[in-house]
């Protein structure tokens, strides 16, 4: 349990950062489509080397695999309004029933797959690993989390904020090919609508979604044993 915990606060904390950081820096915007197939292969391994049953392996990529098409589809549904999407809350809730390596997954993986709609581009590995970061995060708050509801919209608010932070960054680093921390600071600013507005709609979807999706991970946790050990959390 402690090396795969190790493992996993290396790859998804540790080593998809540093890649997005020292490929945004030498390759610039030439070789986004490498970096975002390097930090889905990196989002995998803590999941891979999570399996306990092999026979479970297929039905346990396979629940994610349609959580993520989830989180794509309702993207896509309200592509008509910026900033309210349900992405965050997926993955949070993702997090919260079946761990934070799912939670990673799930969020990372969310938006790449998206992004064949919405277009991939330099910004694609932020989107990743910020969408990512926050399911981390659930997966490691998920007790108190499940178990609040004011907590629940409490992550739902400072996951809008942490998104907005990290596209911040990117938007820097676009214009002026480096981290300027004025230009980031007027970026922040700039944004706070759009940043209130992801906040009230992670709250908004985490309070319709949190129970049906959660009691449906449930019952699937149950009838197939799946994710059991690494998570035994209930939302």
């Amino acid at each position: 349990m402690k090396t795969k915990n190790l493992l996993t606060i290396g790859i998804l904390l540790i080593v998809i950062p540093a890649l997005i950081v020292v490929g945004v820096a030498v390759f610039k915007e030439k070789y986004f489509a490498y970096l975002s197939a390097l930090v889905v292969i990196l989002s995998l391994i803590p999941i891979f080397y999570s399996f306990e049953k092999k026979e479970n392996s297929s039905k346990e990529l396979s629940v994610l695999a349609v959580l993520i098409a989830l989180s794509a589809v309702g993207r896509f549904v309200f592509s008509w309004l910026p900033g309210f999407k349900p992405i965050t809350a997926i993955t949070i809730i993702t997090a919260i029933c079946l761990g934070k390596e799912a939670g990673f997954v799930v969020g990372s993986l969310s938006a790449v797959v998206s992004n064949f709609y919405f277009g991939q581009g330099p910004w694609t590995p932020f989107q990743m690993f910020a969408w990512g970061l926050i399911g981390f995060l659930a997966g490691v708050f998920a007790k108190p989390l499940k178990k609040n509801k004011l907590l629940l919209c409490l992550a739902g608010i400072i996951a809008g904020a942490l998104f907005s932070l990290t596209m911040d960054i990117w938007t820097t680093v676009w214009a002026d090919d480096t981290f300027n921390l004025s230009r980031y600071s007027a970026a922040v600013v700039f944004s706070l609508p759009l940043t209130a507005e992801y906040a009230v709609s992670n709250v908004i979807f985490l309070l319709l979604l949190s129970r049906p999706i959660g009691e449906k991970l449930d019952r699937i946790k149950i009838k197939h044993g799946l994710f059991i050990v690494r998570n035994k959390n209930k939302i």
